[in-house]
């Protein structure tokens, strides 16, 4: 185990608990300032995320998006592969996917141009931390070859942390959303 490695999983568990008192919490309508900020973007196609655990829920803001163009989730596609994204609806049929986010019953694949991405931290400079698995700077990086795309981190304001331990193959987030502001870089 490097150092770098152990000071990640440091950072992971502290911002766990930070964003599960969030979640504990309960901030009513938590993804208000997420639907202010789509609603600039109507009709660009767009992917959210299916929330698990205690991750700050992006779902309405995700069906008012819904209204006026393409959503997606993501797919797990295998270990060391991008994501893809199926067309999501607000009442469409879900099944299991991997790591217990329900995916749509029915592949529909497209390539979205902003990306609501999870997160465990994120930091002032638009830092993110994820759970380690590298799916969405992968994913990142390959859409972002073919055209501009918008990442948008989508947080409780707990999750901040002042720094975060980052490597050169971690894309930058152009915006981070939380219950109660946004920050754009």
């Amino acid at each position: 185990m490097t150092d770098l490695t152990e000071i990640k999983a440091a950072a992971r568990k502290a911002a766990f608990a930070r964003r599960k008192a969030a979640f504990d919490a309960g901030p009513p309508a938590a993804a208000g300032r997420l639907s202010e900020v789509l609603a600039g973007f109507r009709g660009v196609p767009l992917s959210g995320y299916m929330p698990i655990r205690t991750e700050i829920d992006p779902l309405p803001a995700m069906a008012e998006a819904a209204a006026y163009g393409p959503v997606g989730v993501p797919v797990i596609q295998g270990a060391g592969r991008p994501l893809r994204f199926s067309r999501w609806t607000p009442e469409g049929p879900l099944k299991d996917g991997p790591f217990g986010a329900k995916v749509p019953e029915t592949d529909d694949y497209f390539d979205p141009e902003i990306l609501i991405v999870p997160l465990v931290a994120f930091d002032p400079q638009g830092g993110r931390l994820g759970y380690g698995g590298g799916f969405y700077d992968r994913t990142l990086e390959g859409l972002r070859a073919k055209r501009p795309t918008l990442a948008i981190g989508f947080a409780f304001d707990a999750q901040e942390a002042e720094a975060l331990p980052l490597e050169p193959t971690d894309q930058p987030l152009d915006m981070i959303v939380t219950e109660t502001r946004v920050l754009t870089f």
